[in-house]
């Protein structure tokens, strides 16, 4: 008996069917749309494929010769693809071999060998176990080569020392501008062991380069790896469209980072897309199968966690799953004190501003934006400066235990304050306001010199590496609306090669934005935690309105005696 009819269209399968059979379709492929019609589209890859023939062996349909054998060869791939994966992570196959001048640890090899697989792969690998290595490991292959590192600002010189550590022979190049010239031409001094002019094995470059260089690169580089790959959790920029043009027409791509996101689930979508493009379907199906089409969250991020490890799409491993685990991290939440003249004396602007995020009326929501950035940004930088000679306090009480202190915080002015309070401490700073060289030189004085105190940008010191030599002791100043970036933080001196348990302090004002902050911290992490690590146990989820400015807005007119009625739809 023949229910229906399937067909190929353009990177589609249309199904056309008898309505009990379409009922029964939409069931197992929840991604499709739900609505009433006679047909229904379907994404292809090759876990479909694999899925539809299944289907039709049920149900079967009429189909073209060439689209069945599509259907077939779709399904063949991805059992094969998926027998090797599960030999490979079940340790029934040795990983590939690569030959580096130190030798890479198994679980790096495992983790490049899942690349090769797969042609894409997201590395989530706890922080400071590695993920550069394994991110090094394909460039032992000639054929995968040149090949091309997009990294963070600061980060490009910290990868090309460790490319010289691991392959020295590799002839590497780091662009110098965002407009193209001539690869082959260029002369690096002491970096080329030729005479000859050739073009460089391994290119890198920050992501605010990459747009101006996307037409060069695509095509050239067969290998693409993109250092911290949050940075293409958004899709609307340019350094997100040339990293999706360049990675289009590379064989391998992988991508590295602890916290590959810093919000909501969705954003992991936009990530693995660019790694392997349309194994998750497309967005729309993604966000109906996983998110029950809301934009912001992922409705069950362990089950979600687990499908991306088994299809092979990510890896994950922590230190004790490797056998390299570390003493583990202290976390303390220390109250500190905070003098309310700062925050008294933004009152008139914070109510004013909080009013009007929070007004009924409709058709100012252009202003309610720009309101909800002066607030976020006016309430934070008072709380950091009403808090900051506090947290001076703390933190020299540790540097006085003859201690090495990294300090984290955001504000130009907090920093300001820490700075002269704390002065005799030869304190630094690693902002964004700094170059890539007085980074360097900044971390070069508290490593090897007499800086006893650096002082990081919350979202300025991702895949800093050499601090955990010196220093076990971390402070977070302020805090910043991702907990993904507090781990980040965390990480850079809680990771391979530190010898001392780590102690992170976190320190909270009971006054100002930091009660609301560290209250919605805890639904963002149960989005990240329950992607990364399947088998953690979730942070317990709260109802709270994602709109976290609005809930802040509402906590502080409380706080100061002013009411305001809130429509119930503006707090969905």
């Amino acid at each position: 008996m023949i229910f229906g009819k399937i067909r190929y269209n353009g990177g589609w399968w249309v199904v056309t069917c008898e309505a009990h059979v379409r009922t029964k379709l939409k069931r197992l492929f929840p991604q499709v749309n739900q609505r009433a019609g006679e047909t229904i589209e379907i994404s292809h890859n090759d876990e479909n494929c694999r899925d539809l023939l299944w289907f039709l062996a049920r149900y079967p349909m009429a189909a073209e010769r060439r689209d069945r054998d599509r259907l077939r060869k779709g399904s063949a791939n991805h059992v094969e693809l998926q027998s090797q994966v599960t030999a490979l992570l079940e340790h029934r196959r040795p990983p590939d071999d690569f030959s580096l001048a130190l030798p890479a640890r198994e679980y790096q090899q495992v983790a490049a060998s899942l690349a090769f697989i797969k042609s894409g792969l997201l590395c989530a690998d706890a922080v400071g176990l590695g993920k550069t290595v394994t991110g090094i490991c394909p460039m032992a292959k000639a054929d995968h080569l040149p090949a091309l590192v997009v990294t963070l600002t600061h980060l490009p010189s910290q990868w090309a020392a460790e490319l010289n550590r691991f392959a020295p022979g590799l002839k590497v190049h780091i662009l110098r501008s965002g407009k193209p010239y001539d690869l082959v031409k260029i002369h690096q001094r002491g970096m080329f062991l030729e005479d000859e002019p050739r073009m460089a094995d391994v290119i890198i470059s920050n992501y605010h380069k990459l747009h101006g260089w996307a037409d060069v690169l695509a095509g050239l580089v067969r290998y693409v790896v993109f250092d911290e790959v949050q940075e293409l959790r958004h899709t609307d920029s340019n350094k997100y469209a040339a990293a999706r043009f360049i990675a289009e027409k590379a064989r391998i791509r992988v991508g590295l980072s602890a916290t590959p996101i810093y919000g909501y689930g969705v954003e992991f979508f936009n990530v693995i897309e660019i790694l392997r493009p349309g194994a998750l379907g497309t967005r729309e199906e993604f966000l109906r199968e996983w998110c029950n089409g809301d934009e912001k969250k992922i409705t069950d991020p362990k089950a979600f966690g687990e499908y991306l490890r088994r299809e092979g799409i990510m890896i994950r491993r922590t230190r004790k799953e490797v056998g390299r685990e570390l003493p583990p991290v202290t976390k303390i939440v220390h109250i500190v004190d905070c003098d309310t003249k700062e925050l008294d004396r933004i009152k008139g602007s914070a109510v004013e501003l909080a009013k009007t995020i929070l007004a009924a009326q409709q058709n100012y929501k252009g202003e309610k934006f720009l309101a909800s950035g002066k607030f976020d940004m006016l309430m934070r930088q008072a709380t950091g400066i009403a808090k900051a000679p506090y947290v001076a306090e703390f933190v020299r009480m540790l540097l006085e235990s003859g201690e090495k202190v990294v300090l984290y915080g955001w504000h130009r002015e907090v920093y300001g304050i820490w700075l002269e309070q704390l002065k005799e401490y030869k304190p630094l700073l690693y902002t964004g306001s700094e170059s890539p060289k007085q980074k360097d030189e900044a971390k070069k004085a508290f490593i090897e010199g007499d800086c006893r105190l650096l002082i990081i940008s919350l979202r300025a010191g991702a895949g800093l590496d050499g601090l955990q030599k010196v220093c076990s002791v971390g402070v977070i100043g302020e805090l910043d609306w991702s907990p993904g970036v507090h781990e980040q933080n965390i990480g850079r001196i809680d990771r391979d090669g530190q010898p001392d348990p780590v102690m992170a302090y976190i320190l909270l004002a009971e006054e100002g934005s930091d009660p609301i902050i560290a209250d919605i911290l805890g639904i963002k992490r149960g989005q990240i935690e329950g992607v990364r690590d399947p088998d953690a146990e979730l942070i317990e989820k709260l109802e709270t309105d994602p709109g976290n400015v609005k809930r802040l807005a509402e906590a502080y007119l409380k706080k100061v005696g002013v009411h305001v009625e809130v429509p119930e739809e503006e707090l969905v």
